[in-house]
């Protein structure tokens, strides 16, 4: 019969006990020390268990945070524009922000901004819903949903509702609107 005994390995046995010395010889333990081998993996195990559940809740805590974040951007963008805040809405938009409006128009930041201070498009009613909230790396958001907005713009009454599409970035730890797109709703 082989010596399988990790000695017998070492001290250079037949090639078969060799081979399986280092399988078996971990397996030669005595009672105490299979116990606290076995307290030792329950612990590692505990231990793992617990670690993977706090990274799981961190970073849930972080989108929902995020996500939180983007949605109170957006809804003080839109008191901006209904309250015609110049200055709120220009530090709610980004320096190149554009928007694709329901014409198939591109505006930008300057031209928003330029309403708000002539007056020249007004809002009765600017107010977002059903908004979904999608955060990539803590830095870009997409947020979908529908704008209901009545008011005048260049002398005419404006009453419609647009489906919308926001991008947002994180710049200086604030998120702020970098391109829109809307695409009006049959009524």
């Amino acid at each position: 019969m082989p010596n399988l005994t990790a000695e017998g390995a070492i001290l250079g046995g037949n090639a078969a006990a060799s081979a399986t010395a280092w399988l078996v010889a971990p397996f030669r333990m005595t009672t105490g020390e299979i116990v606290r081998f076995y307290g030792y993996v329950r612990r590692m195990k505990f231990f793992l268990t617990f670690s993977l559940a706090c990274v799981a809740a961190a970073l849930a805590e972080t989108a929902t945070d995020e996500s939180a974040a983007v949605l109170r951007a957006e809804r003080d963008g839109c008191v901006a524009y209904l309250r015609g805040d110049a200055d709120r809405i220009a530090k709610f938009l980004t320096d190149d922000y554009t928007l694709t409006n329901s014409k198939g128009e591109i505006t930008t930041a300057a031209d928003d901004i330029e309403d708000a201070k002539t007056g020249s498009v007004h809002y009765d009613v600017f107010e977002n819903y059903d908004m979904k909230v999608r955060v990539y790396c803590d830095h870009t958001a997409i947020v979908t949903g529908k704008t209901k907005v009545q008011g005048h713009a260049q002398g005419k009454a404006l009453d419609i509702i647009v489906q919308f599409t926001d991008t947002f970035v994180k710049q200086n730890s604030r998120w702020r609107l970098a391109a829109g797109h809307v695409s009006r709703l049959k009524e």
